[in-house]
């Protein structure tokens, strides 16, 4: 195999591990995502493996029932020297990356930290993304999501974090 098939397969098995994610924390099954764009859940299968490569009329038609922008597929992905490609960006779609729906890009350090993907593919974490959008109400999703900043613990000395946990007042 050459170098351009070797990375355009890792960059096929990339896209293929975000259309997953992506799924995963909509919590829709390959089968549900399939019927959505026509096809079977193996060749969607077949698509998150990288074992086929996603055309360009599929990719958009996966990204507007993922809703996502097409860019999310290739977020993160790497230079072939290994070095995070400068066009990369975070995450977005998340309450942290928005002020308001439809609203500009925060800019606070939580929005602009680059995200681990391997971190989102946790059950954990698309338990917890689940259950946040199914909290009834814009404000009420704003507290809870400013208690759990509150309770995590950052050493950063960029985003100016002391190690220490502040108490959140209601």
């Amino acid at each position: 195999m050459s170098d351009g098939e070797s990375r355009s397969g890792n960059i096929d098995a990339h896209v293929g591990a975000r259309i997953r994610l992506r799924r995963t924390m909509l919590g829709l099954s390959q089968e549900k995502l399939g019927e959505a764009i026509g096809l079977t859940f193996q060749q969607v299968q077949k698509y998150e493996r990288g074992t086929n490569r996603v055309s360009a009329s599929r990719l958009f038609d996966i990204a507007r029932v993922l809703d996502v922008p097409i860019g999310f597929f290739y977020d993160d992905m790497m230079r072939e020297d290994g070095q995070e490609s400068a066009e990369a960006s975070p995450v977005t779609g998340f309450a942290e990356a928005q002020q308001s729906f439809g609203g500009p890009p925060s800019t606070s350090a939580f929005s602009s930290s680059p995200v681990d993907v391997g971190l989102l593919s946790r059950r954990e974490t698309q338990d917890l993304v689940r259950a946040y959008y199914r909290i009834p109400g814009e404000k009420v999703r704003k507290r809870v999501l400013e208690l759990i900043r509150s309770l995590s613990v950052t050493d950063d000395p960029e985003t100016g974090g002391s190690g220490s946990k502040e108490p959140f007042a209601l």
